[in-house]
């Protein structure tokens, strides 16, 4: 497929403004929480892209299934109403169709998603012309979307983003093939560590205690326990399932599933602390030993892991 006028170019010099993360609006607004860590995963379909194959450059993190991972960088959220802007690390790369003319990269940085409750959009930064470019790449809708508030954290699970007019015109413009307002650019779920909502409060001076009372013996301190995980298989066969327990983590705190290192699920623990959580070992996984991770999307990385062996 022939290559149309007016495709976008990236040139030496125009590369780096990519990494130049852009300015919000509405940077100067307050916030109620800031976001300290998490990871938003955008899964994606060949076909939703049109047989544009699509590579993430680090931090982000390219898993299995057309499943990319960007971890939070920054942002803020409202978890009251449901908005949130939240700045993403990562640069995406964008090839053109196996079998066509091959147009240069396409890279997509400064990943920014914004929601404001009713629904919202995925901004990004590129080249054009030469031309360092800021745009709305997609829509995210968030009538399908659910979405989970807890102290320490907030979730958004199946935010849909599809092709915004100007993400449509970028995409054709630089691969010859036809896009358009609507295309489906498949499914965002998000969750982000918000830490505590409010300080502390100071605790009023005690009175002082007269010299003739005996002081009582002070308690020992409580040493909040590591967390740990295990596995119900140590062996299994591929094409099997396997199952994960942890214990210690905070009660009510999210906790990520990452398989050999690729994150994939996600679990909340219950009142004790606790979490279990099932997946699939497919058919294509190789024999040997693999890893299983849980851990926590906050600023300190609280993690447990656990090894098994697929046959």
């Amino acid at each position: 497929m022939l290559k149309r006028p007016g495709a976008a170019v990236l040139i030496n010099g125009a590369l780096l403004a990519l990494l130049t993360p852009a300015v919000p609006a509405n940077a100067d607004d307050t916030s109620p929480r800031g976001v300290s860590g998490g990871y938003a995963t955008w899964s994606t379909g060949s076909a939703e892209l049109n047989g544009v194959t699509l590579t993430a450059a680090r931090p982000a993190v390219q898993g299995s299934a057309n499943r990319t991972s960007f971890p939070a960088t920054g942002g803020r959220t409202d978890p009251a109403t449901g908005a949130a802007d939240i700045d993403l690390g990562g640069t995406l790369r964008l090839d053109g169709s196996a079998g066509q003319p091959q147009p240069q990269p396409l890279v997509l940085g400064s990943l920014r998603l914004a929601l404001d409750g009713n629904d919202g959009a995925l901004h990004t930064r590129t080249a054009v012309d030469g031309r360092a470019r800021d745009l709305a790449l997609a829509e995210v809708a968030t009538d399908d979307a659910a979405i989970a508030v807890r102290a320490g954290g907030v979730t958004w699970t199946g935010l849909r983003a599809t092709l915004t007019d100007e993400g449509a015109a970028l995409l054709s413009a630089w691969s010859g093939a036809q896009f358009a307002a609507g295309d489906g650019l498949g499914v965002l779920d998000v969750t982000v560590g918000t830490g505590s909502e409010t300080p502390a409060e100071t605790p009023e001076p005690a009175p002082s205690t007269p010299a003739s009372t005996p002081e009582l013996p002070k308690p020992q301190a409580q040493t909040a326990s590591s967390p740990t995980a295990s596995v119900t298989h140590p062996t299994l066969t591929a094409g099997g399932e396997q199952t994960v327990t942890g214990t210690g983590f905070e009660p009510g705190a999210v906790v990520l599933v990452a398989i050999d290192g690729d994150t994939r699920y996600q679990a909340v623990a219950d009142d004790e602390g606790r979490v279990e959580r099932s997946f699939p070992v497919y058919d294509t996984a190789e024999s040997g030993a693999h890893t299983v991770e849980l851990y926590m999307p906050t600023g300190q990385r609280t993690s447990a892991s656990a090894q098994f062996g697929v046959a």
